[in-house]
């Protein structure tokens, strides 16, 4: 992966969740959270999230 930051909505797995204590979830991770999980990924381990995969246009959501 090249050192872009990762957007989560751009991701497959990103989504919103009813939660609105915990908005952004993230279903590779299975984790819910006040921050995009991206964030969340990159404090606690200092790297960019590794399961980031672009949306595809088929999902109805162009990249």
């Amino acid at each position: 992966m090249s050192n872009e930051r990762v957007v989560c909505r751009k991701c497959r797995f990103y989504y919103i969740t009813w939660d609105s204590r915990q908005p952004h979830g993230c279903k590779a991770m299975g984790f819910k959270s006040r921050r995009p999980p991206s964030l969340v990924v990159r404090k606690n381990t200092g790297h960019e999230c590794l399961r980031y995969t672009p949306k595809d246009e088929a999902d109805g959501n162009p990249p």
